[in-house]
């Protein structure tokens, strides 16, 4: 029979504060820029947290996996669509 699981506390350090506040943050002023471009740049920089988080948390597929997908992938995707729209 295996052992039950265990939760592990995460201790909150003065980095993980910076962090949460960063990504908070930049998840505001993604919301509240006007130009597309910004906005995208903004939510790049959150996944960059999330992802340092993640390690944080020792979760490295986590966060590599936000890293490479979400930040990487996505905000390419984001750039390219918003370099097609054309402006009034």
């Amino acid at each position: 029979m295996e052992a039950p699981l265990e939760a592990k506390l995460v201790p909150i350090d003065a980095i993980s504060i910076v962090l949460i506040i960063a990504a908070i943050a930049s998840a505001v002023l993604a919301v509240r820029f006007k130009e597309m471009l910004f906005s995208a740049i903004s939510l790049a920089v959150l996944s960059v947290m999330i992802a340092i988080i993640f390690f944080k948390l020792d979760s490295p597929y986590a966060g590599v996996f936000e890293l490479s997908i979400c930040a990487g992938l996505i905000t390419a995707l984001f750039v390219s669509v918003i370099s097609l729209t054309k402006r009034k």
